[in-house]
């Protein structure tokens, strides 16, 4: 799939290593970092679910179950919800245009929170390392991708990233893009999210996940075996391989 990306500059990939658990290898080359946006870069997961109530609030009888459809969704096109909210919660049809007035309603209630809300710790600081270290970093997003890259633009942080790219796309669709447009093997690619559809996209797209959780987030992934990180603070710990605290579960 071919992306409208922002061109690579040709900076090659850096031997990243997880901490060693056990005696068997587990070093990971890294010459990609894929970051999910919200939840990841800033903490906007709570912004998104508080947007989604007021765009149903006059839907009472079914709000519950449209709030708990989302949240075990969360990462999902707010398209994609909408198609399923209608057609299975509200069973109402859904025409294009209507489509298009929800997400434009969403997008009046949660962009300007968005903009201003704060970064997830450490954020900054892993951005600028990266930089330093010539890391290929890109933007995989659920968000409507002129939306996002506004935002992201209007938040100083469009210089740090190779790619910006959200939706239409599904977020595998985007990985795999990534690969093929900077040749870079799956092998090679790390995937952050802080949600099980970011989970599943990482295992469809066949890269490495690392799981961010949070309090703010009503994700665990426990039980799923992959890496988990509280911040970016620890992010950076885990890809250098420097001692510290994280958390990984097992299966």
């Amino acid at each position: 799939m071919e992306l409208n990306k922002i061109a690579a500059d040709g900076r090659g990939g850096v031997a990243l290593r997880l901490p060693e658990e056990s005696a068997k290898k587990n070093t990971w080359q890294a010459a990609a970092i894929i970051l999910d946006f919200d939840g990841v870069i800033v903490e906007s997961v709570g912004i998104k679910t508080e947007a989604f109530r007021q765009l149903f609030s006059a839907h009472p009888t079914h709000l519950e179950e449209i709030i708990d459809y989302h949240l075990i969704n969360e990462g999902l096109s707010r398209y994609r919800k909408f198609d399923h909210i209608y057609r299975e919660i509200l069973h109402q049809p859904l025409s294009d245009e209507k489509s298009k007035c929800l997400g434009r309603q969403f997008s009046d209630l949660a962009k300007a929170d968005i903009l201003k809300c704060p970064f997830v710790d450490g954020v900054l600081e892993f951005l600028e390392k990266c930089r330093r270290q010539s890391i290929n970093l890109f933007i995989a997003s659920g968000t409507p991708e002129t939306e996002l890259r506004e935002i992201v633009e209007a938040r100083n942080l469009s210089g740090y990233f190779d790619g910006i790219f959200g939706s239409p796309a599904t977020k595998s669709q985007i990985i795999n893009g990534i690969l093929d447009d900077f040749r870079i093997g799956a092998s090679k690619a790390v995937f952050v999210g802080d949600t099980l559809t970011d989970y599943s996209e990482a295992r469809v797209a066949g890269v490495k996940f690392i799981g961010r959780s949070s309090s703010m987030s009503n994700m665990s992934f426990a039980d799923l075996g992959v890496p988990i990180v509280r911040d970016m603070v620890e992010l950076e710990v885990l890809l250098a391989g420097k001692p510290g605290k994280t958390r990984r579960h097992s299966r």
